[in-house]
C-alpha cells in the first residue's frame, strides 16, 4: 500500500469515527441511520447523471452490497438490543478485516506478505480488545455476542463485494454514487415500518445533524471504495477499522469519556499493527 493510499484511508477512518460520534449522541439510533441514508440518496440522485453508468459486469455487485448493507444495520441494531456499544462495536468492527483477509486471499487470490498478514491481524485484535475495557459483563448475554459477529460477517461482506465490484465499474466514482442511490431505500423503509410514529417528529430536529453525518459517512466509504481499486482489501479493511482508535479520542475528548490504561493499552496495540502495515511490503 503506497503511501498515499495509506493516507487517503487513514483520513476515511477519521471521518467514519466523525460520523459513529454523532451517531452516538442520538437516542435513536435507526432513525438517524435512515435520515444518513436519506441524504446519502439525495446527493446521489443530484449526482448520478453527471458519472459513468456502472459496467453490467459491476451491477450483481451494487445488488448483493445493498442487501449487505441493510443486512449489516439490522443486524448492528440487534446487537445494540442486547449489549453496549462499548462491548458490541469492538467486536463487529474487529473481526471485519480478519474474515476479509480470509476471503480475499482463499477466494478472490489476493497476496499478502507475513508482516502484512501479522499486521492486519495486529489490528483486528487491538480493536476487539476495546470491548474488555469495561470488563467481561458484557459477555453474559450471548445473543449480543453472536449479533456483533453477525455483524462484522456483513462487514466483511460488503467490503469484499465493493471491492471486487469497484474493480469491475468504469470507476469508484460510479460505483459509489450509484450504490448510495440504492442503498438508502431499504433501510428507510424498514425505520419507517418500525419508528413510523417517530421518524418524522424527530427527522424535523435532528435532521441537520442526520445530513452532516450522511455526508461524512458518504465520503469516508468512496475513499474507502476508491482505495480497493488501489491496494489489497485486506489491508484498507484493517486500516479503515483503526476508526476505533479516533473513536476512542472522540469519545475522551468530546464525549467526556475516561482513558483509562485498558483502553490506552488497545488503542496502542491498533496502531502498532497500522504502523507494521505500513511498513510491510
Amino acid at each position: 500500500m503506497t503511501t498515499g493510499v495509506f493516507a487517503m484511508v487513514l483520513g476515511a477512518a477519521l471521518l467514519h469515527a466523525a460520523w459513529n460520534a454523532l451517531v452516538k449522541v442520538n437516542t435513536d439510533r435507526l432513525i438517524m441511520v435512515a435520515i444518513m441514508m436519506i441524504s446519502q440518496t439525495a446527493v446521489a440522485m443530484l449526482v448520478v447523471p453527471f458519472v459513468a453508468f456502472p459496467t453490467p459486469a459491476s451491477w450483481p455487485y451494487i445488488w448483493a452490497s445493498t442487501a449487505l448493507h441493510t443486512a449489516y444495520y439490522v443486524f448492528l441494531v440487534m446487537a445494540y438490543r442486547y449489549g453496549d456499544l462499548s462491548h458490541v462495536y469492538p467486536i463487529a468492527r474487529g473481526s471485519a478485516p480478519l474474515i476479509v483477509a480470509v476471503v480475499s486471499v482463499g477466494i478472490v487470490g489476493e497476496t499478502l506478505g507475513r508482516q502484512a498478514t501479522l499486521s492486519v491481524v495486529h489490528i483486528a485484535l487491538g480493536i476487539m480488545s476495546l470491548t474488555l475495557t469495561r470488563g467481561a459483563s458484557g459477555f453474559r448475554e450471548p445473543r449480543a455476542i453472536l449479533y456483533a459477529l453477525g455483524t462484522g460477517v456483513f462487514i466483511a461482506g460488503y467490503t469484499v463485494v465493493d471491492g471486487l465490484g469497484a474493480r469491475l465499474a468504469d470507476s469508484a466514482q460510479s460505483y459509489i454514487f450509484w450504490l448510495n442511490l440504492l442503498d438508502g431505500i431499504p433501510i428507510t423503509l424498514l425505520a419507517l415500518y418500525l419508528r413510523r410514529d417517530q421518524v418524522f417528529v424527530q427527522a424535523r430536529t435532528s435532521w441537520k445533524l442526520g445530513l452532516l453525518a450522511g455526508l461524512v459517512s458518504m465520503l469516508a466509504y468512496w475513499i474507502v471504495v476508491w482505495a480497493m481499486t488501489q491496494a489489497p482489501m485486506a489491508l484498507v479493511s484493517a486500516v479503515r477499522e483503526t476508526s476505533m482508535v479516533f473513536a476512542v479520542l472522540f469519545g475522551v475528548f468530546f464525549l467526556r469519556e475516561r482513558l483509562n490504561l485498558a483502553r490506552l493499552a488497545s488503542t496502542t496495540i491498533t496502531l502498532v499493527g497500522a504502523v507494521m502495515l505500513k511498513t510491510s511490503k
